[in-house]
């Protein structure tokens, strides 16, 4: 059993307090490990490294810190396979994947932003004869990253990366459901020789640790990607004291299907949109709105390849749906499930719980559903459920599917399908989501800004988003003579 400790000061440290957290294993729906049960000492013992080593870290020249970064990246990637392990014991996601996407794409967020910082040029404004502006970019200070469950390693690293490179020193939450991966960034930080307190990891309970992270007087500005009820509460304790927030939420996205898409490709993209890693990214497409035309041959088409689906161990190669990651959100799906049978759903595949063999039995497994016969306002079609769950119904009119795909309180991502190129202009500005995917699904390019409308978030992150986020400006202007 991997014992997991706090990184504080460039040391591996258990909570204050002594005490630990039971960490599960979804696979199997036991204990493997645990994790220190910090708590507001941990946090500012942690915000107090942080402020020591700021005044070295922020004045490093950015190509020392840009190799830091760049070092990290490499063991990151030196270390795929354990690494990939890890996530998939910690998450229930497939090997396969954690392997393919969740690390690769950690280590591209270290390497990005180790080359970002090198790229990234002053402003400048010139007045003519009576001068000229010129835009300095400080960071801030000490930064607080609250990262989710869902892609453990993945979005931590997007968060610590850029604010590191601009020269913050960083106190950061992981998920305390999935600390794994973020303990073992800790052992190859160590690894590195990043100084100790430029990066400082507190696993713990929210309520514990990151509500006093939050709340902390000497913690400049916080990232945090998660639950939108959680980031009403942290943007309410920020507000009275101003402090910078950038808060990634959850989504309730649609994914638009017209009869004049390319067809096939559409199909097998629809399938992943709708259920890779469990269904729970923020940008799975759970809402689909198909043509009336195309409806009926889709739902034939669509249940098939969705029953064809594997569920089981992680492990497997041919898995393709892992184990959600809790038994609380475990059993919400399935309630959401029953719900969407009292408010007038038919489930066309799946519904249940899925099954599977010793010493699996005991997993929180659930079979990739899809219901049709439901309104587009009911609950079902209005509140995330961030699980192997999707709605389908079909649409007439460009006017019909807007009303139904803006519906929501979310307004994070959305894929439209159509060979029309006009048509996919005029949706695209219309959608109302901080993302609009056409023809395609997930295809990034870490130099846009990524984030949401409406109740899906405040702020950008990616690119010079994120480097202006964790920096503050100040505009020096000289007068020429």
């Amino acid at each position: 059993m991997q014992q997991i400790f706090n990184y504080i000061n460039g040391k591996l440290v258990s909570a204050q307090s002594g005490n630990t957290i039971e960490v599960y294993d979804p696979s199997r729906g036991v204990i493997y490990t645990h994790a220190p049960d910090s708590d507001e000492r941990d946090i500012n013992t942690a915000v107090e490294a942080a402020q020591l080593a700021f005044p070295l870290w922020s004045t490093l020249h950015y190509n020392q810190r840009s190799q830091f970064l760049e070092k990290i990246a490499q063991r990151i990637e030196e270390k795929l396979d354990a690494l990939a392990a890890a996530e998939s014991l910690d998450n229930g996601k497939p090997y396969w994947l954690a392997k393919k996407v969740d690390i690769p794409r950690a280590a591209s967020n270290f390497r990005f932003f180790s080359h970002a910082i090198t790229q990234w040029k002053t402003e400048m404004h010139s007045m003519g004869s009576q001068g000229f502006n010129h835009t300095v970019r400080s960071p801030l200070g000490v930064v607080g990253c609250i990262s989710p469950w869902n892609l453990p390693l993945y979005l931590f690293s997007w968060k610590i990366a850029p604010a590191l490179a601009v020269g913050n020193t960083v106190v950061a939450k992981p998920s305390e459901i999935t600390p794994y991966t973020a303990f073992l960034l800790s052992e190859i930080c160590m690894e590195v020789g990043l100084p100790a307190g430029v990066l400082n990891i507190v696993h713990g309970l929210g309520e514990k640790v990151g509500k006093p992270l939050v709340d902390h007087q000497k913690v400049k500005a916080i990232s945090f990607t998660g639950s939108t009820a959680v980031g009403k509460r942290i943007a309410i304790a920020t507000a009275p004291v101003f402090k910078k927030v950038s808060l990634e939420m959850g989504g309730k996205n649609p994914n638009v299907i017209f009869a004049d898409c390319n067809y096939e490709k559409m199909l097998k993209t629809t399938v992943q949109s709708s259920f890779s890693n469990q269904g729970q990214i923020c940008l799975c497409g759970s809402r689909i709105f198909v043509e009336k035309s195309i409806y009926e041959q889709f739902k034939q088409d669509f249940v098939e390849k969705v029953s064809a689906l594997k569920v089981g161990p992680p492990t497997e190669d041919k898995t393709k749906i892992g184990a959600v990651v809790s038994k609380p959100h475990f059993e919400k799906i399935l309630s959401y499930i029953e719900l969407a049978k009292k408010e007038g759903g038919t489930i066309l595949c799946g519904g249940k719980r899925a099954k599977l063999d010793d010493p699996y039995q005991n997993g929180w497994y659930i079979e990739p559903t899809i219901i049709e016969g439901l309104s587009y306002d009911c609950r079902v079609n209005q509140e995330e459920i961030f699980g192997p769950v999707v709605t389908i119904m079909p649409f007439e009119t460009e006017e019909e599917v807007l009303r139904y795909a803006n519906s929501t309180t979310y307004g994070l991502s959305a894929t439209l399908w159509t060979e029309n190129l006009t048509r996919a202009h005029r949706m695209a500005g219309l959608l109302e989501s901080g993302i609009v995917w056409v023809n395609t699904w997930l295809l990034r390019d870490l130099r846009t800004p990524f984030g949401g409308m409406k109740s899906s978030g405040i702020g950008r992150e990616g690119g010079e988003d994120a480097l202006r986020f964790f920096t503050e400006p100040k505009n020096v202007c000289i007068e020429i003579e």
